[in-house]
């Protein structure tokens, strides 16, 4: 009883002592400090919120729209503060589920990081920045998340610009594509940290990623009042956001239509084609009226996040590659189309330009016979001839020929290599400079590289001199490959008369761009300058009072003088009507504009030919140089010439359809832009 006692004694000091305690805390709370939290519970908070700039348009030469903006309702989240949160965030999601209807699932998706082992959709940018879960939100849905948004922190919803493409696939290639800012990008780029507003996109590819600092303007800062609760109760301070330039291209949205369609018929018609490309330059100074490749695809599929599966096509060679560029990232052997560097190396090493030369049927090299075309002989003839019936067995007489003053097979330490260098000169073998990434040096192949390529290489063409090919079934082929690594491993730092003798025409390890080659015909047929080409034109103030001038670079310059550029102008002159593309120009009115160029017939082991056309009109003062190339299209004239065909009946209006280009010559002035942004002419 005494125990049971003092126990209940203790329960009620223990009780009056939390009782005491309580009611001090309380005193302490309510009168010590009430004042204090009455401020905290009733004080606001200042927020810095950066105001993305409206992104810039990308415009043709007169005015048209490539690129422009869209705008539209964007459901964001916060992911960092989400993973702060109880479940992560589970609550939030299934309540932000409901708005949107979009499963739980499908939300986790788009927040995650893309990575080894993620498929998409996943998240590309910075994992500090807002991700867009949804862009099509109604308004109803974004007033929801807003009004009620202490069940939704971390989520904002916000009007947004998206990128629209008007020409759908026309061009992809070239404009580009917007991703989001990836956290090793914030670090690295120099001055993008502090230019990002949280919910920027930067250019990956094409003008969208040359042009980026100054398509993205300058963001805008935002200092909002916001309550305990998060809510804005009023702006503080308020910086505009600076929208960013316009840029203007050379590009016109017809004639880039004109030269999709015409590389779209091409692969139609040769069925076995597996690619194309095609490139209008103004002869003038090499800006880029149109350059498409094929297959191609719509560039929409970034905006609002790609599926795994559409990612995966683009980067598919079942599907073709749509996403490369064949135009300047495609290398392919130029075929004939190269002999106007080979004519040139001829003259300026001494062939006389008037001069008479045997074309037969064959003609030994070394101890290998090369044939011409079928093995045809065509007698006695000029260079002018020799380019426009395609004589290929002048240019191999005179590749062997330079080879043998060079020493051979024991070259002389001042070799010049005259082929290989005037090809230079022409600009293959290098960058051509334009503005846009990716782009391919293509190979010119000389004494150097066939060493260097050797010393990377002799280790297996020695192995396989021994172990030959016993994965190739041909009895016959396998023979030959493995007699050839044999050669290759004994001897195959050097240049042979083969090698040579193929250089000369376009075959063997030359490779070219179609935007080289259009290049080099630029010069040609232009004023002998080479020049970087460029797309943009000038970069504009989104009002018009401001504009800057994009120039294209002189790089080079051609070592023939105005005399041989003239007289192989004018042979090449007769090749759409008199020579190897007659075939595809049957009917072409040459005396409304006269078509000049060139055919190239490419062969490609195991795969058909690869079909080229290099041309310009009109051909006594070019203002055009077209390009077509059709992998697997075939012969040069079969292909691609009416290809080309197309592309000038579209630029002038002719086949009874209306002119791309009315006054036949590309656009000569800037489109005039007008204080409230639209464009005037």
């Amino acid at each position: 009883m005494t125990r049971m006692r003092t126990r209940f004694v203790v329960l009620h000091v223990a009780v009056l002592a939390l009782l005491v305690v309580l009611g001090v805390r309380l005193y302490q709370v309510q009168v010590v400090r009430g004042q204090q939290y009455v401020a905290k519970a009733t004080e606001t908070r200042t927020r810095a919120v950066m105001v993305p700039a409206l992104r810039g348009q990308i415009l043709d030469s007169t005015g048209r729209p490539l690129v422009r903006n869209l705008t539209r309702l964007v459901v964001s989240v916060d992911r960092t503060q989400l993973e702060r949160m109880p479940r992560g965030g589970q609550d939030v999601l299934e309540k932000l589920s409901a708005v949107l209807g979009t499963p739980v699932t499908k939300l986790r998706e788009r927040l995650r990081s893309c990575g080894p082992g993620v498929s998409r959709p996943c998240w590309t940018g910075s994992p500090y920045q807002p991700i867009p879960v949804d862009d099509r939100v109604t308004q109803r849905e974004a007033l929801t998340i807003l009004e009620r948004q202490e069940e939704f922190p971390g989520v904002t919803a916000e009007v947004q610009a998206l990128r629209d493409y008007p020409g759908g696939s026309d061009a992809s290639q070239v404009l580009g594509y917007l991703q989001p800012v990836t956290q090793e990008e914030l670090e690295k780029r120099q001055g993008l940290k502090t230019s990002f507003s949280g919910v920027d996109l930067v250019g990956r590819d094409g003008l969208e990623a040359v042009y980026d600092h100054q398509l993205r303007g300058t963001p805008g800062l935002r200092r909002v009042q916001v309550d305990r609760m998060g809510k804005a109760i009023g702006v503080e301070q308020q910086v505009a956001p600076v929208a960013g330039d316009t840029l203007i291209t050379s590009i016109d949205a017809r004639v880039q239509s004109i030269v999709e369609k015409a590389l779209a018929d091409a692969m139609k018609k040769a069925p076995q084609a597996d690619g194309a490309a095609g490139v209008v330059l103004d002869a003038r100074n090499s800006r880029v009226i149109a350059m498409a490749s094929m297959p191609s695809y719509d560039p929409r599929v970034w905006t609002g996040g790609i599926s795994e599966k559409e990612y995966q096509t683009l980067l598919s060679e079942k599907a073709g590659k749509p996403l490369v560029s064949r135009a300047i990232k495609g290398t392919f052997a130029p075929g004939s189309t190269f002999k106007v560097s080979s004519v040139s190396a001829m003259v300026a090493d001494g062939y006389p330009l008037n001069g008479t030369y045997d074309c037969p049927g064959s003609y030994m090299v070394g101890a290998r016979a090369f044939n011409n075309f079928r093995g045809i002989g065509l007698g006695p003839m000029n260079l002018h001839t020799a380019l426009v019936k395609s004589c290929d067995t002048i240019f191999y007489r005179a590749a062997y020929e330079m080879w043998q003053r060079d020493g051979g097979m024991q070259p002389k330490a001042t070799a010049k290599d005259p082929m290989a260098a005037m090809a230079r000169a022409y600009g293959f073998g290098k960058l051509t400079g334009v503005d846009l990434v990716g782009e391919s040096p293509g190979r010119i192949p000389d004494r150097f590289w066939k060493k260097e390529l050797w010393a990377a290489t002799r280790k297996t063409n020695c192995n396989r001199a021994k172990t030959g090919y016993p994965e190739v079934k041909d009895a016959g082929r396998a023979a030959f490959l493995k007699q050839l690594a044999y050669e290759n491993c004994l001897e195959g730092f050097q240049w042979r008369p083969g090698d040579a003798a193929n250089f000369s025409i376009g075959q063997g390890d030359v490779l070219v761009t179609p935007l080289q080659l259009a290049n080099a015909y630029a010069a040609l047929v232009g004023d002998g300058k080479l020049r970087s080409p460029r797309i943009g034109w000038a970069l504009m103030r989104p009002d018009g009072s401001s504009s800057k001038i994009i120039e294209s670079p002189v790089i080079g310059k051609l070592p023939i003088d105005k005399k041989t550029r003239d007289y192989i102008r004018n042979a090449l002159s007769e090749v759409a009507s008199d020579g190897t593309a007659a075939g595809a120009f049957g009917g072409f009115p040459m005396d409304v504009v006269r078509i000049g160029g060139k055919t190239g017939t490419a062969e490609v082991y195991g795969k058909q030919d690869t079909s080229w056309f290099a041309s310009f009109a009109p051909t006594k003062n070019p203002r055009f140089v077209v390009v077509a190339m059709v992998s697997q299209g075939g012969m040069g004239g079969s292909a691609a010439a009416p290809a080309v065909r197309q592309i000038y009946e579209g630029i002038y209006g002719l086949n009874k359809q209306p002119a791309a280009l009315p006054a036949g010559r590309p656009a000569e002035h800037l489109p005039v832009i007008g204080p409230d942004g639209t464009v005037k002419r």
